[in-house]
Parts: C-alpha cells; sequence; structure tokens
C-alpha cells in the first residue's frame, strides 16, 4: 500500500485548501502566508499544520526544508501554490499596490524547481490564464515542460465542484510521477443553491443589520445606514434588484442615474434557488454586490458568506475587525472545491503505486 501523501499549502490564508486537501486525506504539514491576520484562523483550525509566517521572497529553501522535513524528489509530497491575485483580476484594484502579486508564482517556481515535489496545485482568478500582455503563466508552463511534469489546466466553475456559488477560477494539477493527469471533473448538481445552505432552515437565525454575534459561529451583519434599509426594504425579495427604486428621487444613487444597465448587482438580493455570486472580500457589504439576503432586510453575514464558500460550520475565524474576517472568507479557496482537486491528486498518486 502506497504511503500517505503530504502537501506544503503556499500563500495558505485562512486555510481554506488547507482544509479542503486534509478533508481529501492529504496531510498538509505547512502553511506559508505573509499576513499575520492570518495566522490565529489558520492555527485554531489546522493544528496538526505548521504555519509559517514570512514573505516567500525571504524564504530560503534550506529553510522550509528544516523547519517541515520534507526533502527533495518525493513523489509524494504536493506543493500547492495560490497567491494574490490582486494583479490578475478584473475588479478594479491598484496595480501599482498588486505588482508584487504578479510575481509571486516565480518564486513558487523557484521552490519547485528546488523539491521537485511529485505534484503540483496551482489555483488563481482566470486573468492568470487570459492576459495576453503578460506571460509569466506561459514561463511556468515552460519550466514544467522542460521539467517533465505533465499537466492539466483551465478556467473551472466553482460551482461545478460542489460550491453553491458562481466562482470562476484558474486551476492546474500537474505531476512528474504520471504518465496523465486531470483537474476534476465537472458535475453540474442543481442542488447546489443558496436555498440548500443557508436560511432559518439551515441553523441561521433572522437577524437584523447591525447584528454582533459574540459566539464563534458568527452570524454577523454590517450595520446599514437608514437609507439603505429603505433601499433593502424596497428591494423585492429572491433576486430583486436596485431597478425597483431608480425612480425614487431620495434613494437612487447620483452615479447610476440614467444608467440601469451598469453594475446590475449591486444592492441587489440572492435568489434561493440560484447559485450565489462569486463570495468576494467584501460580500458582507450591501453596496459591493448582489449580497443583500434573499429575504432579510440586510446583507448576509460572516457565516453566511463563509458557509456558501463551504467551510465547515464549525470553522472559527479570528480577526481585529468585520471587514479583515470578511476579506479571509473572500480570499480562500472553498474547502470543497479543494477537496475534490485532492481526491484527484490522491487517486492519481495510488494509482501509479498500485501499477508499479
Amino acid at each position: 500500500m502506497c504511503g500517505k501523501m503530504e502537501a506544503i499549502d503556499f500563500f495558505c490564508g485562512a486555510g481554506g485548501m488547507t482544509c479542503g486537501m486534509s478533508q481529501s486525506g492529504i496531510d498538509v504539514l505547512a502553511g506559508i502566508d505573509n499576513d499575520p491576520n492570518c495566522r490565529e484562523t489558520y492555527e485554531i483550525n489546522n493544528p496538526n499544520s505548521e504555519f509559517i509566517e514570512t514573505d516567500i521572497h525571504e524564504l530560503s529553501e534550506e529553510e522550509l526544508a528544516r523547519v517541515t522535513g520534507i526533502e527533495k524528489d518525493d513523489d509524494s509530497l504536493l506543493f500547492i501554490g495560490c497567491s494574490p491575485c490582486q494583479f490578475w483580476t478584473k475588479i478594479n484594484t491598484c496595480k501599482s499596490k498588486s505588482i508584487e502579486s504578479k510575481n509571486l508564482l516565480g518564486e513558487f517556481q523557484r521552490f519547485v524547481s528546488w523539491f521537485r515535489p511529485g505534484y503540483i496545485v496551482i489555483e488563481n482568478v482566470p486573468g492568470l490564464l487570459n492576459n495576453k500582455k503578460e506571460n509569466v503563466l506561459s514561463g511556468f508552463l515552460h519550466f514544467l515542460d522542460g521539467e517533465s511534469y505533465v499537466y492539466d489546466h483551465g478556467i473551472v466553475n466553482a460551482n461545478h465542484h460542489g460550491v453553491p456559488q458562481n466562482r470562476k477560477r484558474y486551476l492546474l494539477t500537474a505531476t512528474r510521477v504520471s504518465d496523465d493527469i486531470r483537474i476534476p471533473e465537472e458535475k453540474y448538481d442543481k442542488n447546489l443553491t443558496v436555498r440548500k445552505y443557508i436560511g432559518v432552515h439551515n441553523g441561521f437565525d433572522v437577524v437584523a443589520d447591525g447584528h454582533k454575534d459574540k459566539t464563534n459561529f458568527m452570524h454577523t451583519t454590517a450595520f446599514l445606514s437608514e437609507k439603505n434599509k429603505k433601499r433593502i426594504r424596497k428591494t423585492p425579495a429572491n433576486g430583486g434588484t436596485r431597478l425597483i427604486w431608480k425612480d425614487d428621487a431620495e434613494l437612487q444613487i447620483d452615479a447610476y442615474r440614467g444608467k440601469d444597465n451598469i453594475f446590475k448587482d449591486v444592492y441587489g438580493r440572492m435568489f434561493w434557488d440560484k447559485p450565489a455570486p462569486t463570495i468576494t472580500t467584501r460580500f458582507n457589504s450591501l453596496s459591493n454586490g448582489r449580497f443583500g439576503h434573499p429575504e432579510e432586510p440586510r446583507a448576509i453575514s460572516l457565516r453566511e458568506g463563509a458557509t456558501l464558500q463551504t467551510f465547515p460550520k464549525t470553522y472559527i475565524f479570528r480577526g481585529s475587525r468585520e471587514a479583515s474576517i470578511a476579506r479571509l472568507i473572500g480570499n480562500a479557496v472553498p474547502p470543497e472545491l479543494a477537496r475534490r482537486i485532492g481526491n484527484s491528486i490522491r487517486k492519481n498518486y495510488e494509482t501509479v503505486n498500485i501499477r508499479s
């Protein structure tokens, strides 16, 4: 029988990938991230994984080997690279502030080159593949070719991988110990809807905006201004949009006057029987997308966002502010997507060992 697989989770954040990989039976030895706000959340929920708080630019290959005990040319070793994606995202961000995220794949490549793990997983925004002006990904793929890795990659929708939200991502799986590897097969499931995950029938009490849940469940909601309270109350349940109050002189937003075809989802409500929109880093804010609760007059809570990300309800989040916790949740790889990736990797590894 083949030995158990082990992994290093680069850019681990709150531990969504670590959580899912662990659920698949892969031992995640360590998570690496330079954000100290991730530490407590990561360590509480992943006690068997070492949290290495460091800038990857300053981490040497020898130090990683010393801290984790990993060795070169280990067929059972998996390197996971889910680097921050601000530079590649379509969302308007300050590119000068996110420029460092452009080159993180190269730093990840440095560790792959040194250790030559048996398997590699990369998850990122679609822009990593689709950006025609930058060739960072093509350089990495050329590197994999030169190191005799085979790989499969493409754009996937997490909704076709067990996640109740439309979340398109770039995914790559690679190996040097098998002749072939495939990213997990997409499987459409009509039950992956908001209704199946949140609501009173799923253990979420009816709460108002500004509710502060002091328990670890963290069913905490953002405060709404009086005008936004009027807006959400006037917005029809189950998928209503801001267009319902576009002719209300008090409630209409100046930037949207006469512009009904732009940013149509902001201030909107989720649909009960459809997948949620992409859970972003500001999902608890009514004005940043279709993040209104399907029927209650508020934006979704921190726990509702985490649940739509497929974090277990027992997963504990820590942060100095609600905004920092929402960022941890929104930036995370959905654990269920990670679990299915892990299952696919482990099956490939076990098949190779059975044949040998």
